[in-house]
């Protein structure tokens, strides 16, 4: 049957809820009711072949009229067969309190009411973003008195450089902002004077920063590769981590300066004089980004053989433009032809700070000359062989 029903006409009501549109009428003073809903009645065909089953829609939507939920328009029909007839054409909602009953969201709709008395008190500027998010705000009813408690004290006290360990608020702990950081954003976006956020912070991840929170240090990990220059005694391993600040003060008598990212390489990385090696972990130099003794070493970078090992080391020189690459190589890949494997999600963009060889290799992985994917994943290369390039580099 094609004509609408009664359960069509509450899909309709439904389909508003989750939209939110029922929920902003109680903010908004633009006139949303009443409100037509889609309807289709049946053909003079349909009354003409199928009347029985017209007749007994009929019946249904009058019992939906009765039951005052919604207003039914009715129209009289004159047919040539069987005559007059009356048919509904139009159905409306005339009311949030019916559309809440027929959906059965009175006890949510209590909670929004709730939300929105209190923000109405303590943070009316979120009036709007109410409208607008009623179904968020309804998804934190539990949260929200304790949501604006940090707004109100974030507004008293901007950018407290304190960790969010030391909020001293009742009832609310670090992991409760940690889980809240995305609609809190929203909130403190709205509601802050425009000192108090740096807006070029984005992202959950950046919330401390955004905000005015310390954040957690940004740590290097590094190993001294000379033993005259170590910090510990010899016979102590030189693994050692440091916050970035840390690592920016270093004063070392050093030429070189090698980085890895696999744990591995890096632990058995051999010594060389006036060297270290740093552990990269993948994308993201801002570690090393304000280091500027480092712009005075040789920078060798080691990484995967596929297109994010030369992604990345595109960024490295956005930073370091004198880095060179180690074993990232033509003759590396195909001498270790026998320990390729493939890339799961490879990138294809340019990479406009590779070299001429870079770019001619990095062209033929993105472009699949040589096998589908490929990758040659940096401990798979022979500890001779890296050996042997590192002997070259000392020759050099």
């Amino acid at each position: 049957m094609s004509w609408t029903s009664p359960n069509d006409l509450k899909t309709q009501v439904e389909k508003l809820w989750l939209q939110g549109k029922l929920l902003a009428t109680m903010i908004t003073d633009q006139a949303f009711f009443p409100r037509r809903l889609i309807f289709k009645s049946p053909t003079s065909k349909d009354l003409n072949q199928r009347y029985n089953e017209v007749r007994n829609w009929v019946k249904e939507i009058r019992t939906l009229e009765q039951n005052g939920l919604l207003q039914v328009t009715w129209s009289e029909i004159n047919h040539r067969v069987i005559g007059k007839n009356r048919l509904p054409t139009q159905v409306w909602l005339n009311s949030l309190d019916d559309g809440l009953i027929l959906i059965g969201k009175q006890a949510a709709s209590k909670q929004f009411a709730k939300i929105k008395d209190e923000t109405d008190k303590r943070q009316p500027k979120l009036l709007s973003w109410l409208e607008h998010h009623p179904m968020k705000a309804l998804a934190s009813h539990k949260e929200w008195s304790l949501l604006l408690d940090i707004i109100n004290h974030l507004q008293q006290n901007p950018r407290p450089n304190i960790y969010i360990r030391q909020l001293d608020l009742p009832n609310i702990h670090s992991k409760f902002i940690e889980q809240h950081r995305g609609i809190l954003t929203e909130l403190l976006d709205l509601t802050l004077p425009a000192i108090a956020i740096k807006p070029e912070h984005r992202g959950i991840k950046s919330f401390c920063k955004r905000y005015g929170f310390s954040d957690k240090p940004e740590l290097v990990r590094f190993r001294i590769l000379d033993p005259n220059l170590a910090f510990f005694t010899k016979e102590t391993d030189q693994d050692i981590t440091i916050s970035k600040y840390a690592f920016t003060k270093l004063n070392l008598s050093l030429k070189q300066v090698f980085i890895t990212e696999n744990e591995i390489n890096f632990l058995t990385f051999p010594n060389i004089k006036n060297s270290l090696v740093i552990w990269g972990q993948g994308y993201g130099f801002t570690m090393l980004s304000k280091c500027n003794w480092l712009r005075q070493c040789q920078i060798h970078y080691w990484g995967d053989i596929d297109s994010h090992g030369f992604a990345i080391l595109d960024q490295l020189r956005s930073h370091y433009p004198h880095s060179s690459s180690l074993l990232m190589d033509q003759q590396t890949l195909l001498a270790h032809r026998d320990l390729w494997g493939r890339e799961n999600k490879p990138v294809h963009h340019d990479l406009p700070r590779l070299t001429a060889a870079e770019a001619k290799l990095y062209n033929k992985l993105r472009n699949n000359d040589l096998r589908q994917n490929l990758r040659l994943e940096q401990e798979h290369i022979s500890y001779s062989w890296l050996n042997n390039r590192l002997n070259e580099i000392a020759e050099e």
